[in-house]
């Protein structure tokens, strides 16, 4: 890296190719360990708020087959929803998996009776065109009848620069969804629709295949700016990690009554030593936050970023390991500070454990 101005610094690979341009303050802020609810003193209250538990279903992780037998493991498990992650590549290398989202939700409908299937989250801007997203999204609620829960958000430029498309910045993607969202809610309506609007053009288009019940369409929000517009345009939150102020802003801005969906990192294993090296090497981006992980292009470059985190960072922004009341007290907090529902994403390999544990050891817990 080499300075470029006084408040930005040019990111470069070893062999000299340009990654980006990045603000300083962007990069001291991405490196910082993440703060999670497990951290600090917990102070529990006399009565903890209800809150649903799902389960992630991530697909950078695992190949599509092993996708749908976990959501037919987790439903059996006793987890009530399951969210997939949209990508086009994972975020490293090592976690080796990036199958097409959709394809996989098909699958899971006909495996499942009672798990309600979310993405967590899709990008309708500029790798998947909003009326696509309004079709694929129509076609899977009429395969989950009251089952299914589109969450949409501004994605990252590791998704969505495949085809050679300018990346905006964060203030232009809001301005798209909002504008994506609206016209997939209008192709719902039925009919032939068309749409001239500031990014997307629609001629003649109509969804012939649409169900009785419409999913909701939850918004993502890592910041003020785009909790203001989920609890605006939402029917519900999505976060990762626990973010009380922003639940508030959410609420304030139109929020009030809508879920309030988060997801948790954990890495269960039965050694915390074992757990907390798994994480770091499964899933380093744990410990980056803001600006790194929308704007970086490559799973090379993430893996660069997260070359710095330590394995000791790491276990402070993931749960890892065996003890059942680290992983109820993370969830609680995460009630307590306003989410609705909480998902678990359980990092490497063993799901088979994990779902073991969360099914003896914690869930009855929390019920």
């Amino acid at each position: 890296m080499r300075q470029h101005g006084a408040a930005s610094v040019v990111v470069t690979a070893p062999t000299g190719q340009l990654i980006g341009i990045v603000e300083r303050q962007d990069i001291e802020r991405c490196l910082a360990p993440a703060v999670q609810p497990h951290q600090g003193r917990y102070r529990p209250q006399r009565r903890t708020p209800s809150v649903e538990i799902g389960y992630k279903l991530a697909c950078e992780e695992h190949s599509p087959s092993a996708l749908v037998c976990y959501a037919k493991e987790a439903e059996a498990a006793g987890f009530t929803f399951a969210m997939l992650s949209d990508h086009y590549h994972p975020w490293i290398t090592e976690q080796g998996q990036s199958p097409f989202v959709w394809s996989i939700i098909g699958s899971i409908a006909q495996v499942t009776e009672r798990l309600r299937v979310g993405t967590g989250v899709t990008c309708p801007l500029i790798r998947m065109h909003p009326a696509i997203v309004a079709q694929a999204a129509a076609t899977t609620a009429a395969l989950l009848p009251g089952r299914f829960m589109l969450g949409v958000g501004t994605g990252e430029n590791l998704n969505e620069h495949i085809f050679g498309d300018y990346w905006p910045p964060g203030a232009t993607r809001r301005a798209m969804l909002e504008e994506a969202v609206a016209l997939i809610r209008r192709l719902w309506q039925g009919g032939l629709r068309s749409h001239q609007g500031q990014y997307y053009t629609v001629e003649n288009a109509q969804l012939y295949t649409l169900p009785e019940q419409f999913p909701p369409v939850l918004v993502a929000a890592s910041g003020t700016r785009s909790a203001h517009m989920a609890g605006r345009l939402g029917d519900g939150l999505i976060t990762v990690g626990v973010h009380a102020k922003l639940v508030d802003h959410f609420i304030a801005a139109g929020g009030a009554g809508k879920p309030r969906y988060t997801e948790l990192n954990v890495c269960w294993a039965p050694e915390e030593a074992e757990a907390r090296r798994l994480a770091h090497a499964r899933w380093p981006i744990a410990g980056m936050q803001g600006a790194l992980l929308s704007d970086l292009r490559l799973p090379s470059h993430f893996a660069q970023a997260a070359s710095t985190i330590t394995e000791e960072e790491i276990a402070q922004a993931v749960i890892c390991g065996p003890d059942p009341a680290r992983h109820i007290t993370a969830i609680t907090q995460a009630a307590e500070a306003g989410y609705t529902h909480v998902w678990i994403h359980q990092i490497g390999p063993d799901q088979e454990g994990f779902f073991q544990f969360y099914a003896q050891e914690v869930l009855p817990k929390l019920r």
